[in-house]
């Protein structure tokens, strides 16, 4: 999947809202999703990921693989299948690429301008939806307020 031109630090270059921008879906966005758990949706946010899938252009981050296990180890997250299944299986579906963790991710991560996103895999899926100009879908009140401040797009999600 190629990837669009990146945006400065500063969040200049946002991409358009248009149907053709990658989603990255948060963590629980993603979960929702691979288990066809609809009614967690907005019913606009469904159309939205199918089209995006339909398209290839559905992003997820390796955080939520690691989010997954760790929400799996405190009894958090009850999965039908072992973790490594269920992760195989919501990687594969169509239309779905795990992004890779890069150092130029990691350090915008860690220098996003932003004391009230304490959570750092909410820090890397923002840096990493900033950095591949993608749309992070979210229900995540935190992520939503940064984004208020035209620091990140983000479709809320439920």
């Amino acid at each position: 999947m190629s990837r669009p031109g990146r945006p400065s630090a500063s969040g200049d270059s946002l991409p358009s809202p248009g149907g053709d921008t990658p989603l990255l879906l948060d963590t629980h966005v993603w979960i929702w999703a691979a288990d066809g758990d609809e009614s967690r949706l907005r019913p606009n946010v469904v159309e939205r990921i199918e089209h995006a899938a339909r398209a290839g252009r559905i992003l997820v981050h390796p955080m939520s693989v690691w989010e997954v296990g760790t929400l799996v180890r405190k009894g958090r997250l009850g999965l039908a299948m072992a973790p490594e299944e269920w992760v195989q299986r919501a990687l594969s579906l169509p239309g779905v690429f795990l992004l890779d963790l890069s150092p130029e991710s990691a350090l915008e991560g860690a220098l996003l301008p932003s004391e009230e996103l304490t959570d750092p895999v909410d820090r890397m899926l923002v840096a990493a939806a900033r950095l591949e100009q993608a749309c992070l879908v979210t229900a995540d009140r935190r992520i939503l307020a940064f984004a208020e401040a035209g620091r990140a797009r983000v479709l809320y999600a439920g």
